[in-house]
């Protein structure tokens, strides 16, 4: 049967302008006569064929709508990944840190070797000048009495206090950067009305021989 393109559209729910569009692509079969375009068609119009076609090929053009909890989603899981790259780059400053507090306390260690070996070097070399100038001193003295005398002063060396600069101590605990940090700031808050800390030189230094630090160095 062959219908106009009014027919066709009433017929088969299409609009007008679909129907041109298929005409020009010859995806329908049609003869024009007497200047007026008739479509032939094998068989009747079947009941939203046409209708249905149309729906899915607008459901196919139609986009995506963008919810609310879309974009909140988005933004809880770009948070998220922020907040772990944050705790990542935290620990990588942590141990660059660590590392470089570590090498710093090496060259100490190196350092202090060093300087006890030079010192006991000159502690020898000076002995020996000691017991010199006392035996041409006293050439009647004998060397056990210079032996005696610098025994007692070694041990009154001994009994002097040794102090500890918290500085260098808090690197030898196994702490967070932040955690010395608060330390320090808890010593520095009281240090003035706590006869515990001992200030020279503008250092805070601990006497473990004698206090318990224990209040203010737990954490």
């Amino acid at each position: 049967m062959r219908l106009t393109i009014d027919e066709y559209s009433k017929n088969f729910k299409m609009s007008k302008e679909m129907i041109n569009s298929r005409l020009k692509t010859k995806r329908l079969n049609y003869i024009i006569e007497n200047g007026i375009t008739y479509i032939i068609t094998p068989q009747k119009p079947k009941n939203n064929q046409d209708n249905n076609e149309t729906i899915a090929t607008s459901k196919a053009i139609a986009k995506p709508k963008t919810t609310v909890a879309t974009v909140l989603a988005l933004y809880q899981r770009e948070n998220q990944q922020l907040k772990h790259k944050i705790v990542q780059l935290e620990e990588k400053i942590d141990k660059l840190i660590d590392d470089k507090e570590q090498m710093l306390r090496n060259e100490m260690q190196k350092i202090e070797q060093v300087y006890n070996a030079k010192d006991e070097q000159l502690k020898s070399i000076l002995e020996l000048v000691n017991k010199k100038l006392i035996m041409d001193y006293n050439p009647n003295s004998n060397v056990h009495d210079v032996e005696t005398i610098e025994t007692e002063k070694i041990i009154k060396q001994e009994e002097k206090p040794k102090l500890k600069e918290l500085r260098t101590y808090l690197r030898t605990l196994s702490l967070k950067s932040y955690q010395r940090k608060v330390i320090k700031k808890r010593f520095l808050a009281v240090h003035n009305n706590d006869v515990r800390i001992i200030q020279q030189n503008g250092k805070l230094y601990l006497d473990f021989s004698k206090y318990d630090y224990s209040d203010l160095l737990d954490y």
